[in-house]
């Protein structure tokens, strides 16, 4: 049966890398995403027509050049003239955030063809000085052009709390959030490193075969989790290897239409991936408020209601996955809250470490990777998720070669979040308090530096407090369990054991 004229599909995707890294010259982003989306309509069989016919541009937003509106300069590249030329905040979780978008405005009539692409050229970026950008050429809009839509608004993501006691950086958060996770679990410290290297090993293998990862380079895992010169450790107890790889240049692409549009454009029918449903839905803005740091119960409400919403799909009828994986805690909390086990596939590209990390456009890659292997797996269904912030914002959606019975469905879980309780914060201290989770620095050299730890007090709240002493340091990375360990805080946030 032929779906609804109305049912949104994927009809093209398209990625690139351009391995400056080898000698190719730079691209800045805008063209970049051109030349995704020109991948992308040829992927569609249905070449620069579909491009042209767009009544919808949204991008995903460059940390690599900050343009007034990129949508438009794509657009233009592309000769289209959309009615809508919007750009998202910043979010790993934003990409599938588009498409549930593109889905439900193709599905209200609202708009027919949605092209939704992404790019950074950071490797260019971070080796030219500041003052030297402007000379790469890269095109400027003046005041005249009007500032794109922002499909999102922003959200402060820190408390100033936070931020005095240096506790800010994703890599930093992240592997709090390890070392919570693996107490939870009363795994010991060595032990647990085994397992997320062995974790990590299993996303470098995908990313071997992946033509489009930036890595592909075989690693073991105890490669993965040994330090060396070029591996060094970064907030123990993660390797540089742990980390998602921003050092890219890479884009990607997605063109989403009705079926209406898809059969008059003369895509063939076994280029068509739909999505079925997608849900979306947020902790707590501030981690510093999260009722623990080792789960993410946001995501877990969303990923209930996205089975929910497919007809009671269950975790074990998800033949393909991709979570995403800046860093190996957000794979195995996400695991968790849907209720997938660690020893299957959980990526279809490799993950951000190896397949590449592109700031807020991973998620364009990892949809476009999952349409390929959909496109090989027909009647299969596939997941994909996005996070954006510290475990902070979710979007999850489910795609497959057939279509949804009942059409697209959509649906914020918000309400279903909430109900878990949150902490308070407590700004100053100067008492004792007990460590809920700790991380070490170290620098370029390897060396250990400083220690930042999250502690719980009497009264439930919780408090940060970090240290640069040598000793201290040195016992904090000694390799035995800190947490549930008494420790004093300094009015000024200083720790002392």
């Amino acid at each position: 049966m032929a779906p609804d004229p109305r049912t949104p599909v994927l009809v093209g995707v398209g990625q690139w890398s351009n391995r400056v890294d080898r000698g190719e010259p730079a691209v800045e982003p805008v063209d970049m995403m051109a030349e995704a989306l020109r991948r992308a309509a040829e992927d569609s069989g249905a070449g620069p027509r579909a491009l042209e016919r767009a009544d919808a541009v949204r991008v995903s937003r460059s940390l690599s050049r900050s343009y007034r509106n990129a949508a438009r300069l794509v657009a233009e590249r592309l000769g289209a003239a959309p009615r809508d030329e919007a750009v998202t905040p910043v979010g790993g979780n934003e990409p599938q955030g588009l498409v549930a978008q593109a889905s439900r405005d193709v599905a209200a009539g609202d708009a027919d063809i949605v092209l939704i692409c992404g790019a950074e050229a950071w490797r260019t970026r971070s080796a030219t000085p500041r003052d030297r950008r402007e000379d790469l050429g890269w095109t400027t809009q003046d005041d005249t052009v009007p500032p794109a839509r922002q499909t999102a608004p922003d959200f402060r993501l820190n408390h100033p709390a936070e931020i005095a006691r240096q506790v800010f950086a994703p890599s930093q958060v992240y592997a709090l959030f390890e070392h919570a996770l693996r107490a939870a679990d009363e795994r010991p410290i060595d032990e647990h490193l085994v397992r997320i290297s062995e974790l990590w090993a299993r996303f470098n293998a995908v990313a071997v075969g992946n033509p489009h990862a930036w890595i592909r380079e075989p690693l073991t895992a105890e490669q993965i989790r040994t330090p060396t010169a070029d591996n060094r450790w970064i907030w123990w107890p993660y390797t540089k290897v742990m980390n998602a790889n921003n050092a890219v240049e890479q884009s990607a692409a997605l063109i989403v239409c009705s079926a209406e549009s898809a059969a008059a454009l003369g895509v063939p029918r076994d280029r068509w991936v739909f999505p079925r449903a997608a849900t979306q839905a947020h902790d707590t803005y501030i981690v510093s408020h999260r009722r623990d740091l080792h789960s993410a119960p946001a995501l877990g409400a969303a990923a209930r209601a996205l089975l929910a919403l497919a007809g009671g799909v269950s975790p074990d009828d998800l033949a393909q996955v991709d979570l995403y994986s800046c860093f190996p805690s957000a794979v195995e909390v996400a695991a968790a809250e849907i209720g997938l086990g660690l020893d299957r596939e959980l990526t279809v590209t490799g993950g951000l470490s190896f397949a590449g990390g592109p700031w807020n456009n991973y998620g364009t890659h990892a949809i476009a990777t999952m349409a390929g292997v959909l496109r090989a797996d027909p009647g299969s269904l596939g997941l994909v998720t996005g996070v954006g912030g510290y475990l902070t914002k979710h979007t999850l959606g489910l795609y497959s070669t057939e279509p949804p019975p009942d059409g697209f469905r959509w649906a914020d879980a918000q309400e279903h979040a909430e109900a878990t309780p949150t902490r308070g914060l407590a700004e100053e201290v100067d008492g004792t308090a007990t460590v809920e989770s700790w991380v070490v620095q170290h620098g370029r050299d390897g060396d250990a530096e400083a220690v930042q730890v999250a502690c719980l007090l009497d009264d439930g709240r919780r408090a940060w407090a970090s240290s640069d002493d040598g000793d201290t340091v040195a016992e904090m990375r000694s390799g035995a369990e800190q947490v549930g360990r008494v420790v004093k805080i300094g009015a000024d946030g200083t720790l002392s054991l």
